[in-house]
């Protein structure tokens, strides 16, 4: 059997059992007609409510106890359209189809899911109850992570509240959090933009300065101060402003307003790509 990376006693399950929670987390998947994977079923209490969706639903489970008692049990062995299955979510393969994500997620491993996912381009829709700091980060609340801006042109994050620890049973150190991913129906930028931009969020997040101005004149060389200071001022950011403050479209702009690409091409909302200005230059 696998075996979650870096696992603890019983692979770190903190099982969830309050009601409103689990309700919570299943209508957040209602809005899409794809069948569910969902990440480490436990008991199954959320998978009896996924369930009354009545769509395809692919359970992973790591714990071979649980996922053979899932399998034998009344509410899932007559369900044509469930399957369970005893594996390591890291390990498994995603589906090439279209799909929604959904899981109580093991705390200790939330960054290497979150990286699984994230390089995955079938998924439609995550849903992920996490720990609560890291809802917050990744959904750009008090300041987005370098992860979470490397994949906001192409990928909403949301927050939907704060789950205390007592909604698990064993209860958890850290409260919990409600995380959304979804694929923005008009990205920001075109997806062959992707490697040059995550590399652009980079520089600036890992450059030297003091403020976004200061950042991005060592990060652009060709632009020079008073080109770095124009630009912010053409997109209302303040030249003090950190990296972690910056909202998503402010992202997109900034790396079209820094780039040379003319192919880049960006939602509705953004301002065209300037030809005539360089990047980088360090």
């Amino acid at each position: 059997m696998s075996t979650y990376r870096g696992g603890r006693h019983e692979h770190g399950q903190n099982f969830l059992t309050d009601h409103t929670t689990i309700d919570r987390l299943a209508r957040l998947v209602t809005d899409s007609p794809d069948p569910i994977i969902e990440i480490g079923p436990g008991r199954g209490r959320l998978t009896q409510e996924l369930l009354k969706h009545g769509r395809s639903l692919t359970a992973v489970e790591i714990d071979g106890h649980l996922a053979d008692r899932l399998a034998s049990t009344s509410a899932f062995r007559d369900q044509e359209h469930v399957r369970i299955v005893n594996a390591d979510f890291l390990d498994w393969p995603l589906p090439s189809h279209p799909h929604v994500v959904v899981g109580n997620v093991p705390f200790h491993l939330t960054t290497a899911i979150l990286r699984k996912l994230l390089h995955d381009e079938n998924w439609t829709q995550v849903v992920l109850l996490v720990q609560w700091e890291v809802a917050r980060r990744r959904a750009g609340v008090g300041g987005s992570s370098m992860m979470t801006v490397q994949w906001w042109p192409w990928i909403d994050f949301g927050m939907h509240g704060r789950v205390p620890r007592t909604a698990f049973q064993p209860a958890p150190s850290v409260d919990g959090g409600l995380l959304t991913m979804t694929r923005r129906p008009q990205p920001l930028l075109s997806l062959d933009a992707k490697k040059a931009y995550r590399q652009f969020v980079h520089d600036v997040f890992t450059g030297r300065g003091r403020g976004i101005a200061e950042i991005l004149t060592n990060v652009v060389g060709s632009l020079g101060r008073n080109g770095v200071q124009q630009l912010l001022r053409d997109e209302g950011v303040s030249p003090s402003s950190l990296p972690k403050d910056l909202l998503a479209e402010h992202w997109a702009r900034l790396f079209v307003g820094t780039s040379p690409r003319t192919s880049v091409k960006t939602g509705k909302n953004s301002r065209p790509t300037h030809s005539t200005r360089g990047r980088r230059g360090r």
